[in-house]
């Protein structure tokens, strides 16, 4: 029998009450049919999903405007490209500071309160980016930026897991998640006309317009939290008694099938699987900061200099991005497969980016966005099915700060990419050196991937309709 606790938790996860997981080592019965249960996790799913991909959406908004703020920021500010890579980059670094304590805090007082405060704080802060005039300033902010909206993805990520099991989670994750690419669809274009319909208004320029219009509706969203999101099943008065049975039921089944993982988060951070699964996520940061931070100026680069024809065109290349992250994630539920399908996912994004750098040395802008497009499609399709891979190997407390360290660790790739081309092009004049070196990096990840993380065996689930579910174990 596993260790009793290990299943009291996964019980007070799902339903609080169900205590035979802890007595047997199998899941509790349930006469429910499949059908029923997937009912069950759709209500749950379009309850919850829409409003946490808002709250990504606009974190991303918030997060990368300074992408196309620069076109013009730099300039009115009279600043350089290293100082531009080096503001970019401490996002990251408030990141890797204040992430596993708000994991740890999110586990204590729960998710609404926590994306509440998330969201207020970078909201505010985002407003406050409009009156930067020093680059201590600029530092500042965008290290309490990051500090704000650490724990968010990690938290989401675990929150989730209260919530679906893992063969349910991919489409979820993937809706989820592809709000930053969404976020970079809208946000593009939106951009683009913020900046040339509000420039010079009230003696302000476009892009300090940008991140105040922009800003203000993370506040709002913050202020909503609370009132929308319910932490766990057990508190769901939207549920019934039936419904929270069905949550709770393929949780623990899950939980069965998984056998013996760490529960303990040193012990968890001494092993190697961890350190796999950390250096395969800063490998895939590296190439998502890199199309994030600087595609607008390497689409400027070959000749788009009208902002608001630049924003169409990222728009396109970002929609790319996110077909690649809903679809990496259907076919990772549909195949209950998640290690090939982050593989090639940044494999794909890794090769994008040599081609970016091969195109943008030909001067092809028709070549360059395509690179760009194919690059987004890969690295972004893979983040939300990489997210699969660490409750395979923790849980409990170890995956509470497990999944806050992962995520911390590996954003600060987000710090060292652009701080990497943005030296790159001030001393060589292109941008050409700094794709292919990232490009390696995100190549590495298909390699960490395929041969450190063993291949799973699959849960089920599934029985035949009107059986009693206690015959599947």
């Amino acid at each position: 029998m596993r260790n009793t606790s290990v299943h009291n938790e996964v019980a007070e996860n799902s339903l609080g009450g169900i205590v035979e997981i802890a007595k047997t080592g199998h899941p509790p019965s349930t006469t429910s049919t499949l059908e029923e249960r997937n009912r069950t996790f759709r209500r749950v799913v379009f309850r919850l999903i829409p409003f946490l991909t808002l709250v990504w959406f606009l974190a991303w908004i918030d997060r990368v405007n300074i992408g196309f703020a620069k076109l013009t920021m730099m300039d009115d500010l009279q600043w350089t490209e290293v100082v531009y890579g080096a503001g970019a980059g401490i996002f990251f670094i408030g990141y890797f500071f204040f992430e596993v304590p708000s994991n740890l805090l999110l586990q204590k007082i729960g998710a609404p309160k926590t994306i509440m405060r998330i969201a207020l704080g970078w909201g505010i802060v985002s407003i406050l980016m409009a009156f930067v005039q020093e680059e201590w300033q600029f530092y500042t902010l965008r290290f309490l930026l990051g500090a704000f909206e650490a724990g968010l993805q990690p938290g989401v990520i675990l929150f989730l897991t209260f919530w679906l099991p893992a063969h349910r989670r991919g489409k979820a994750m993937a809706i989820f998640m592809s709000a930053s690419a969404m976020s970079l669809m809208v946000g593009s274009p939106l951009a683009g006309f913020i900046m040339d319909t509000f420039n010079g208004s009230l003696d302000l320029a476009g892009w300090q317009w940008l991140f105040i219009i922009e800003g203000i509706p993370s506040v709002v969203v913050g202020v909503a939290a609370v009132f929308i999101l319910t932490n766990k099943p057990i508190n769901a008065k939207w549920l019934s008694p039936a419904e929270k049975e069905h949550v709770a039921y393929e949780l623990a089944v899950e939980d069965t099938t998984l056998g013996n993982r760490d529960h303990n988060f040193w012990s968890s951070l001494r092993k190697p699987s961890t350190w796999v699964l950390i250096l395969t996520f800063f490998c895939i940061v590296a190439g998502n900061a890199t199309l994030t931070f600087y595609g607008p100026s390497l689409v400027k680069a070959v000749g788009i200099t009208d902002i608001t024809t630049l924003g169409w065109v990222m728009s396109g290349i970002y929609a790319c991005g996110w077909i690649g992250m809903v679809v990496n994630g259907w076919l990772s539920d549909r195949n209950h497969e998640s290690r090939w399908h982050t593989a090639f996912a940044a494999g794909l994004g890794a090769a994008g980016l040599v081609l970016a750098a091969i195109f943008l040395n030909q001067g092809s802008t028709l070549g360059v966005i395509f690179a760009l497009a194919l690059s987004a499609a890969g690295t972004m399709g893979a983040i939300p099915v990489f997210w699969n891979l660490p409750a395979r190997f923790m849980s409990g407390t170890a995956l509470v700060a497990g999944l806050a360290v992962i995520n911390s660790i590996a954003n600060l790739a987000g710090y060292f990419a652009p701080q990497v081309l943005g030296g790159i092009k001030a001393s060589t004049g292109d941008y050409t050196g700094g794709l292919y070196l990232i490009a390696a990096v995100e190549f590495l990840a298909v390699g960490l991937v395929l041969f450190f993380i063993k291949k799973q065996a699959k849960a089920n689930v599934e029985a035949p309709q009107g059986k009693d579910m206690t015959e599947v174990r």
